[in-house]
């Protein structure tokens, strides 16, 4: 028979586990936000990326469109956060938590993964590789260790 003040120490122990992780990814997302707005404010790879691909635009169209790449990841990065802080909200409440963090770790790599290999026109991506590789890898190593956390029972 399982000692009740066990198995409650053991759960404290997994939801403080798991809303810490879902703290940081929240926190590291928020931070993967800043990487299309420092490319366009310094580095400059998006506009080079699109004018790669429309070597005929002028200035004021390759500045539209870099824009355009720009705001869609941060309208991205954005949504991300939202899902973290929601996971993060299902488990302060306790509500079916491991469906919530499993369905938003699979539903957010599906749409870092659109966005990072997504090509139309003369685009093989349309977001620069770099930046939507980065993305990719950093929100899935995060998700995966909330993943686990989620998941990870001791004493099993």
């Amino acid at each position: 028979m399982t000692d009740v003040t066990t198995t409650h120490t053991r759960t404290t122990t997994t939801t403080r586990s798991l809303a810490q992780a879902l703290l940081i990814g929240a926190v590291v997302q928020a931070a993967l936000i800043s990487l299309p707005l420092l490319d366009l404010w310094i580095f400059g790879s998006t506009e080079r990326h699109v004018q790669a691909a429309y070597p005929g635009w002028g200035p004021a169209e390759v500045g539209a469109d870099t824009m355009a790449i720009v705001v869609g990841m941060a309208i991205v990065g954005v949504a991300g956060v939202a899902g973290w802080l929601f996971a993060l909200l299902a488990v302060r409440r306790d509500r079916r938590t491991r469906a919530v963090v499993t369905t938003l770790f699979i539903a957010g790599l599906t749409v870092l993964a659109f966005v990072a290999g997504y090509g139309a026109g003369p685009y093989v991506q349309i977001v620069p590789l770099w930046m939507g590789m980065t993305t990719l890898g950093v929100s899935a190593i995060t998700g995966a260790t909330a993943l686990l956390a989620a998941w990870w029972r001791k004493g099993r």
